[in-house]
């Protein structure tokens, strides 16, 4: 099983190919100076719940950090993964690190659909 992190720029989000079927998307804004803004992850239905969207985050943010850039956690899935590691701290933006914790980032995401 191969697995490749790409960038399409053009659609601003970070995508997962498995064996080269795309199982896996995280779309994001590039704010300057090099801040990125997370937004919304999604994985494929028929690769839901097998750990998918974790390895999406975790090459996500090895990307972020080997481009010397930072992070602002919107999406709900991001925010927590980041409540259960430390491993990332050092990516989050301290002027603008997003949410807290997943229920204040679902609330938000709710009260924006409204």
């Amino acid at each position: 099983m191969t697995e490749q992190l790409t960038d399409d720029i053009d659609q601003g989000r970070f995508e997962l190919y498995r064996d080269g079927d795309l199982i896996g998307w995280l779309y994001y804004t590039h704010l300057h100076p090099n801040r990125y803004a997370l937004q919304h992850t999604e994985v494929e239905p028929s690769h839901q719940h097998q750990g998918v969207g974790d390895v999406l985050i975790q090459r996500v943010l090895d990307e972020i950090r080997s481009r010397e850039g930072t992070i602002t956690a919107i999406c709900p899935f991001v925010v927590g993964y980041l409540s259960r590691t430390t491993a990332y701290a050092d990516l989050v933006d301290t002027r603008h690190p997003g949410y807290s914790d997943r229920a204040a980032a679902e609330a938000a995401l709710t009260e924006t659909r409204g």
